[in-house]
């Protein structure tokens, strides 16, 4: 479980096919021991186990195996060496939870329709959201996007918009999207609860 509240981010370095699933390596600031092995970690949104970790200099380089179902339903199909991925270790008792529920269990995948930037270098950024999942959005609910808690400022009727501040751009992979990219979607736990059917 995780809070959604992003402080680090690394750079792919390798995503390699191997047998039926995929390893991953990711090049990270954020201090890991082997301590660490075996727990899971969001990387950009997706729900991850850490099965290795290898100094090099004053950075670590984090190992994953990834399930090719993980690949499939995940913006991991469109990444490449070089990509920015989102990274937050899994909550621990006693933790503030400064975002909502995160579970690190990707929903679907989602495409930028649009950007708009501000004069306060604030973004609007309109999101498209399949018909299966629009019934579970709630204005001013919570939205997990590349594994960032985000609000979502107003639905549309094939769409949604959410405002990301320039804080939250500067810590995150965000910064870098682009029209037509696509991004991990996690739908509210609390929602998706509520409204099962």
């Amino acid at each position: 479980m995780f809070t959604g509240i992003i402080k680090n981010t690394g750079v792919i370095k390798e995503l390699k096919k191997k047998n039926n699933g995929y390893f991953l390596s990711i090049i990270s600031n954020l201090n890991f021991t082997n301590k660490d092995i075996g727990t899971s970690i969001s990387c950009s949104g997706v729900c991850l186990t850490l099965t290795k970790i290898q100094k090099i200099k004053k950075k670590n380089e984090l190992f994953f195996y990834l399930s090719k179902h993980t690949v499939v339903t995940s913006a991991f199909k469109h990444l490449k060496p070089g990509a920015i991925i989102n990274l937050e270790k899994s909550m621990k008792y006693g933790d503030e939870i400064a975002g909502h529920f995160v579970q690190g269990h990707v929903d679907t995948t989602i495409k930028v329709l649009n950007i708009n930037v501000s004069n306060s270098k604030s973004w609007t950024i309109f999101f498209n959201i399949p018909k299966k999942f629009r019934k579970f959005l709630i204005e001013k609910g919570s939205i997990s996007i590349n594994g960032i808690s985000l609000t979502i400022a107003k639905i549309f009727s094939n769409k949604f918009k959410v405002v990301i501040i320039p804080h939250t751009l500067q810590n995150t992979n965000l910064l870098k999207l682009q029209k037509n990219n696509y991004v991990n979607v996690e739908i509210d736990l609390i929602a998706k609860t509520l409204l099962k059917k």
